[in-house]
């Protein structure tokens, strides 16, 4: 069989952010709300975080001093998606839409 293995460094650089993402420092501040650049949001019902390896993670386990990170809005103004950077990745210049 075929065993895909998630621990590969080389996985988290190869991934792929949607390029209509906005950047912001991330933290979590209770239950399903976080902070975005200090601006509180709320997680929309089944988003998901992907943490620097590309797991997913719960919003608790974000690190308390907070992270940069890329997100995507929902139709309604919540959060859906955010990948929280790499120093890679946040070093990258964010192209302007």
């Amino acid at each position: 069989g075929i065993i895909l293995s998630f621990a590969n460094p080389t996985l988290a650089q190869m991934r792929q952010i949607p390029a209509d993402t906005q950047r912001g420092y991330l933290r979590h501040v209770q239950e399903t709300m976080i902070a975005i650049d200090d601006k509180p949001l709320q997680l929309a019902p089944g988003a998901t975080i992907r943490n620097q390896q590309n797991m997913i993670v719960v919003p608790v386990s974000l690190p308390g001093e907070g992270a940069l990170a890329e997100y995507q809005l929902d139709a309604s103004g919540q959060v859906a998606r955010v990948w929280l950077l790499t120093p890679e990745e946040a070093a990258r210049e964010k192209p302007q839409p």
